[in-house]
């Protein structure tokens, strides 16, 4: 048997016998941001992948404890851009639960209502941008175009367009604009008539499938193993979701309309499924949650705060299904107006460690696909 050697080039091939060392990135065009996959290859067949990541890091978990309970809604807002009102929400969740606060009920479904449409805007990037990475250009204008007309109402509330900084501890910042649940029917109902182009432009199209099925399968071991969650692991068949498994805001009451879509292939495909008809079905649950609202009676939609605000002694932990997969933080506090500790469990981090499961033994070719599958944003790894 020959002995092999392992060689690091730039370009160009290795003798035969050689494996050859790739870096993929860190260069934003490579990938949803700046990651790098270090990949040991065997002709055009992965051995080994290792995610290297931190590049993006900016030390958010350290800056928690500078902050007051009011300021590190801001730092959590941000590590994923996509998910930025799921991501406040968690933190003001931990708040609240070690203040023992009950927040409003017209708070309670107005959070959960403009969760569904962060979970829908979140969902509707990677259903343009995936088939992007695969050369199918055309569903990207489509995405933009139908999160355009929910950008407008999220903004028209909160003021933002991305980082919509809209929750408070105990509540939300104010109440909703004269009209806006009326635009925003409107909004999910446009949103929801054009869906089928995702459902037929990317779903029917044989290229689509042909690149997608049967490539990358996550076994439901790997799921476990590595803290897989959300749609990538409901694709693989791992049924969970903490909207039903562990009820918050008002998904207790919305059980009805709450579908936990899985699939079992667990392939890139197969994802994509489950992110679509995620979709669909956030929207279904936005009605509902609009329904609600309508026949709630007008009252506060926050709770008067004192000007120092002081978490007791202790520590509790919040979690929540974000877009990407399960959110949680654990507070520790001295009773301090700021947190002695809080610690992140963002999604994509343990997402994207699965890609040292996924991609051995699979072709450079597919290397893309598989890593478009995964769903992740990088701020949400580097945190």
């Amino acid at each position: 048997m020959t002995p092999t050697t392992q060689t690091t080039v730039g370009i160009g091939g290795a003798a035969e016998s050689t494996d050859m060392v790739l870096n993929i990135g860190p260069q934003h065009p490579s990938t949803h941001g700046v990651l790098r996959l270090r990949l040991v290859l065997d002709g055009e067949r992965i051995v080994r992948a290792d995610p290297v990541v931190g590049y993006m890091h900016r030390g958010a978990e350290k800056l928690f404890e500078a902050r007051d309970y009011r300021q590190i809604i801001m730092l959590a807002n941000r590590h994923d851009w996509l998910s930025a009102f799921s991501n406040e929400l968690g933190v003001v969740l931990a708040v609240e639960r070690m203040l023992g606060m009950e927040v409003p009920e017209r708070a309670v479904w107005t959070r959960t209502l403009l969760a569904e449409l962060n979970r829908v805007l979140n969902h509707l990037m990677f259903l343009g941008s995936y088939p992007l990475e695969l050369g199918g250009i055309t569903p990207v204008f489509y995405a933009f175009r139908e999160r355009e007309v929910l950008q407008n109402v999220m903004e028209e509330v909160s003021g933002g367009r991305m980082h919509y900084m809209f929750n408070r501890v105990g509540g939300l910042k104010e109440d909703l604009p004269a009209g806006w649940t009326a635009r925003a029917r409107a909004a999910v109902s446009a949103v929801r008539s054009r869906m089928d182009v995702f459902d037929d432009l990317v779903l029917g199209n044989e290229i689509f499938r042909g690149r997608t099925r049967g490539v990358g399968a996550l076994a439901p071991e790997a799921v476990h193993a590595y803290g897989v969650s959300g749609p990538i692991a409901r694709a693989s068949g791992v049924d969970l979701d903490l909207r039903r498994d562990e009820p918050y805001l008002a998904y207790g009451e919305l059980q009805d309309t709450l579908k936990v879509v899985t699939r079992g292939e667990g392939d890139c495909l197969a994802r994509f499924e489950c992110l679509l008809e995620q979709t669909h079905n956030a929207l279904d649950l936005a009605d509902a949650c609009l329904g609600r609202l309508a026949e709630l009676p007008p009252g506060p939609i926050n709770q008067r705060l004192p000007k120092v605000l002081k978490a007791p002694e202790g520590h509790t932990y919040a979690w929540t299904e974000n877009p990407l997969g399960i959110n949680g933080y654990y507070l520790v506090s001295k009773g301090e107006k700021t947190p002695y500790r809080l610690k992140l469990r963002s999604a994509s981090y343990n997402n994207i460690q699965a890609l040292t499961e996924l991609l051995p033994g699979t072709l450079v070719a597919d290397m893309v696909a598989i890593l478009g599958s995964m769903f992740f944003v990088v701020g949400d790894i580097d945190k």
